[in-house]
C-alpha cells in the first residue's frame, strides 16, 4: 500500500528523494559503506521508474569500491594503467613542497605516496583540504630524472550531485503540517517514523540531528545499547567523525606539532566521541584545559599556533537502566571517564539528550519509503549552519533577564536555533513562526536540555545553581 508522504516526498522532491527499503539496500550487504554514499550510488542505477540496475551497481561496488581493492600499488606499477576507486580520500597540503598530497585510507595509499596535480584542483576546489568522498582515477607516473615514482589522482568526481539552494528546501516546507516534516526528517535519516511510539519521541529523536545544522554546538546524549546513536553520527553525513575506543590526544584533536597539521576538530563540522566510557585521554589535565577554552570560545592554542573552528562536540555514551527503563543513578555522568568529572568542563555543553526514551532498533524502525537522498540531505544540513537570520529571530523573540547566566543563555540560544533550523527551516523573520510554536517546539527542549546540564553539575559539585535564567517569549 502507498503510503500518503510517500506521493507527498515524490511530489514535491521529485529529483532529491529516492525510494528507500530493505530489498534495494541488501545489494549492499557484505560492503562497509556509509549512507549517504549508497543513496548517491543508488540513484545513479536506478532508472526513471524506480526499478534498481541491481547487477550493474553490484558489478561497480565490486571493482571500484576502495576498501575492497588489495592490489591498487600493484596494479598501479606493473600493469601501467589508470585505476578507478569509489573511495574516501584524505587531503593535505604540503608546505614544504607546495603540493597538495592525499591518502586514501582504505586503500593503503599513504600520504607520502600520493599527489594532486594542480589542473585536477583547478576543477575541485574541495580538494584543497579536508576529507572528501568520491569516483577517483590514479595513475602511477616516474618524474623525469627522478628516482621515485608517485601515484597521481587524474580524476576526480565528487558525492555532489545536486545544487543545494537551501531556500529552495525551505520553500517546500509549507506544504508540509509539522508531524509530516516530522516525519518526513526521519524518513530522511533512514528510520521509519511509524515504528515510534509518539510525537514526543520523533523529535527527541530528531534531536540527534540538532550538532548537524549549529555551529559550535556541544551536546551529550547518554542512552542504553541499540538505540543508533553511532548509526547516525557515522552514516548521515561527510562531515562529522566519529571516534570510537582507543586513545584521544591533543595532537589527534586539536594540533600536531610535530607535523604541524590540524586535528579533528579543524577538519569536520561536528565531532562525535562515541562509547565515551571506553575512550582513554592523553595528558588529561593538559587536554582537559585545551578543550575547555574551545569550548568556551570556538578556538584554542597549542604551543604557537592558534586554531579556530565551528566544529560541535557529541558525546555519546551508554547508561545502565532499571526495571523501569530509567537511570540506575540519579548522577548521570557516574559511569563517565574521570577525565569529564570536572564540572567547568561539563557546563561548556550546551544540552542533555535523555537517550533512554528512545527505542532499541527494531524491525518497524526500518524504512520502507520515500525521504530524501542522504547525501542532498547532508548538504542541505551543513548549508544551514552558514544561515544567519535563524539566530537574529531567536534574539528576537526571547526575553533575557540582564542578570541571565551568560553560558545558560548561550545554550539556550544556540539549542533553539538548531531546533529552528530543522522544524521551521522557511522562518526568516519573527513574522514567519507564530510565538507559540517557537516556545513549544525550540524554547521549551532547549530550556529543558540545558536545565539537565544543570542539574547534573549541582549534583557533583554543590557550588554551582541548580536553576536556570527565566528566559520567555517577548
Amino acid at each position: 500500500m502507498v503510503h500518503s508522504l510517500d506521493e507527498k516526498i515524490k511530489t514535491i522532491f521529485p529529483e532529491e528523494s529516492v525510494l528507500k527499503n530493505s530489498d534495494k539496500y541488501s545489494v549492499f550487504s557484505g560492503f562497509s559503506i556509509p549512507s549517504f554514499v549508497k543513496d548517491w550510488l543508488i540513484k545513479m542505477f536506478t532508472d526513471e521508474n524506480d526499478e534498481l540496475d541491481e547487477n550493474g551497481l553490484k558489478k561497480f561496488i565490486t571493482n571500484n569500491l576502495a576498501n575492497n581493492q588489495k592490489h591498487v600499488k600493484g596494479t598501479l606499477i606493473t600493469d601501467n594503467k589508470e585505476v578507478t576507486l569509489l573511495a574516501r580520500i584524505v587531503v593535505e597540503p604540503d608546505i614544504k613542497t607546495g603540493k597538495l598530497r592525499f591518502s586514501v585510507p582504505d586503500a593503503g595509499l599513504k600520504m607520502n605516496e600520493c599527489e594532486i596535480p594542480d589542473y585536477v584542483v583547478r576543477d575541485n576546489p574541495e580538494l584543497k583540504g579536508g576529507e572528501v568522498w568520491g569516483i577517483i582515477t590514479l595513475d602511477y607516473l616516474i618524474p623525469s630524472g627522478k628516482e621515485k615514482g608517485v601515484i597521481l589522482l587524474e580524476k576526480f568526481k565528487s558525492f555532489k550531485p545536486y545544487s543545494v539552494d537551501v531556500d529552495y528546501f525551505a520553500s517546500k516546507r509549507n506544504q508540509f503540517s509539522l508531524m509530516e516534516w516530522v516525519d518526513f526528517l526521519i524518513r530522511s535519516m533512514e528510520y521509519n517514523p511509524d515504528g515510534f511510539d509518539s510525537f514526543t519521541q520523533k523529535l527527541l529523536f530528531i534531536s540527534r540531528l540538532l550538532v548537524f545544522v549549529e555551529p559550535n554546538l556541544n551536546m551529550m546524549e547518554l542512552a542504553p545499547k541499540g538505540t543508533g546513536k553511532s548509526y547516525v553520527f557515522s552514516n548521515l553525513s561527510k562531515y562529522g567523525w566519529v571516534v570510537s575506543g582507543g586513545t584521544v590526544t591533543r595532537a589527534k584533536l586539536l594540533y600536531d606539532i610535530s607535523r604541524e597539521s590540524s586535528g579533528l576538530i579543524q577538519q569536520y563540522q561536528f565531532l562525535a566521541l562515541d562509547e565515551i566510557e571506553t575512550i582513554k585521554f592523553q595528558d588529561e589535565n593538559e587536554l582537559r584545559g585545551a578543550l575547555k577554552n574551545y569550548l568556551e570560545s570556538g578556538s584554542f592554542t597549542v604551543a604557537k599556533y592558534k586554531g579556530d573552528s565551528n566544529c560541535g562536540l557529541m558525546v555519546l555514551g551508554n547508561i545502565p537502566l532499571d526495571e523501569n527503563k530509567k537511570p540506575l543513578n540519579k548522577q548521570y555522568f557516574a559511569n563517565l571517564h574521570k577525565f569529564f568529572m570536572d564540572p567547568a568542563l561539563l557546563d561548556r555543553f550546551h544540552g542533555f539528550i535523555e537517550g533512554w526514551y528512545l527505542p532499541r532498533m527494531r524491525e518497524e524502525l526500518k524504512i520502507d519509503g520515500y525521504g530524501l537522498n542522504v547525501e542532498y540531505f547532508s548538504e542541505i544540513l551543513n548549508e544551514m549552519r552558514r544561515v544567519p537570520e535563524f539566530e537574529i529571530v531567536v534574539q528576537q523573540l526571547l526575553d533575557i533577564p540582564l542578570k541571565a547566566d551568560t553560558r545558560d543563555t548561550k545554550a539556550i540560544i544556540r539549542i533553539s536555533t538548531a531546533y529552528l533550523k530543522l522544524l521551521f527551516p522557511h522562518v526568516r523573520t519573527i513574522q514567519d513562526i507564530s510565538k507559540e510554536d517557537f516556545e513549544e517546539y525550540c524554547l521549551k527542549p532547549a530550556m529543558h536540555m540545558r536545565g539537565i546540564i544543570k542539574h547534573q553539575i549541582s549534583l557533583i559539585d554543590y557550588e554551582f545553581r541548580n536553576e536556570l535564567p527565566d528566559i520567555k517569549i517577548k
